[in-house]
């Protein structure tokens, strides 16, 4: 009997053999090692991984082995996966509302930093944690910038978050700030704006801050064209600290999720029907790896592929595209340009599709599977 290959060079030689299986995830682990080193050659201070955007155990082992340190986890089954599979690793429990039991779960994991942006969550945090611990008032602003707000669910006012601060450096916990600009923010304008307003935060508490978490949003590659610079948000980030802390600034942490994962990973769809030489209708939509282009944009990153796996060459025509389900819901946002002559059977892969494809996936009406299959790089 002869063996099983297990990783593929790449995603067309795995269609070849696998005529009819999709869809299909591709995961590339070299692109996830670039990804890591980029953050952690750029960004001044500490890289944890935001677990929420990509929870497969692979994704979490391969940046523990690029030398990611830290986790930005959001429940109990994320710190207890990442204990399996880094146990040294430095956990961030920054879902600001937890219960109790969730609480006491963390401390005897040994999670020592905490956010919170009330008062009430605050108090539980301070019956149930050791002193000593790390506690980052989570704060907001009206900043524009992103793709979506993260401050309409969670965040302090400036005005609220001074005094919670200042109580918890009171209760004996190293004092910090966090705050998130908002997802797929390409303004660096946007950091500068927070880390100002953090260092009047930590003024008016009368607390020097242990560290400052500039949080997550950092924009993946999603439209076609240059990808988002990185290394201009890196710096607008060290020379805002500089600015508003002088000798003062505290040690800064980020926690990117999309930024890091989403150029490892490919998703290869099929085309079910060109209904009457119009809409087209993909074995994935909206209920499975595509969930959330319709809250934040396309990926037009899209490259179709004919019965062969040759490249379509047609003049793009603008098209819309419906998942398989029977919901008239499962939709594409707008109208997006693909092949004149795209055919039933062709293949339609979506690049940069990491972040949050397989994480916020259902199986509505039967469909939404996901292969992911281990690829020597994606192009």
């Amino acid at each position: 009997m002869g063996l099983t290959k297990t990783i593929w060079d790449r995603p067309e030689e795995y269609l070849r053999a696998h005529e009819g299986d999709s869809p299909v995830l591709f995961f590339a682990p070299a692109a996830l090692h670039t990804a890591a080193r980029a953050f952690l050659a750029g960004f001044p201070g500490l890289v944890t991984y935001a677990v929420k955007a990509n929870p497969d155990e692979a994704v979490v082992a391969n940046l523990s082995a690029a030398g990611i340190a830290g986790f930005d986890v959001a429940s109990v089954p994320e710190i207890e996966m990442v204990r399996r599979i880094a146990p040294s690793a430095a956990l961030h429990y920054n879902n600001p509302v937890r219960t109790r039991r969730e609480i006491a779960a963390a401390v005897a994991l040994g999670v020592g930093s905490f956010s919170v942006d009330a008062d009430s969550e605050l108090d539980k945090l301070i019956a149930l944690v050791p002193a000593g611990a790390e506690i980052s008032v989570r704060f907001k602003l009206p900043v524009k910038g992103a793709a979506y707000d993260f401050g309409a669910k969670f965040g302090a006012t400036v005005e609220a978050a001074a005094p919670l601060l200042a109580r918890a450096a009171a209760a004996g916990f190293r004092p910090s700030l966090t705050f998130h600009p908002g997802t797929q923010c390409t303004d660096p304008a946007a950091w500068r704006a927070y880390i100002a307003a953090a260092a009047g935060i930590a003024r008016a508490a009368a607390v020097r801050l242990h560290r400052l978490n500039v949080g997550g949003g950092f924009p993946s590659h999603r439209l076609s064209g240059p990808a988002p610079e990185l290394s201009a948000i890196f710096d607008e980030i060290a020379r805002a600290t500089a600015a508003a802390f002088g000798a003062n600034a505290p040690a800064l942490v980020c926690e990117p999720g999309r930024a890091l994962v989403a150029e490892a990973f490919t998703l290869a769809t099929e085309v079910r029907a060109v209904r009457d030489g119009g809409h087209v209708f993909l074995d994935d939509g909206i209920y499975g790896g595509l969930a959330e282009l319709p809250l934040i944009g396309i990926i037009d990153r899209i490259t179709v592929l004919d019965g062969d796996l040759r490249p379509r060459t047609g003049a793009p025509v603008p098209r819309v595209i419906f998942g398989p389900t029977c919901d008239s819901m499962d939709r594409l946002p707008g109208e997006v340009a693909l092949p004149g002559d795209i055919a039933e059977g062709d293949r339609v892969l979506f690049a940069g599709m990491g972040a949050y494809c397989t994480a916020t996936c259902t199986r509505f009406n039967g469909f939404g599977a996901l292969e992911t299959v281990t690829v020597m790089a994606l192009g």
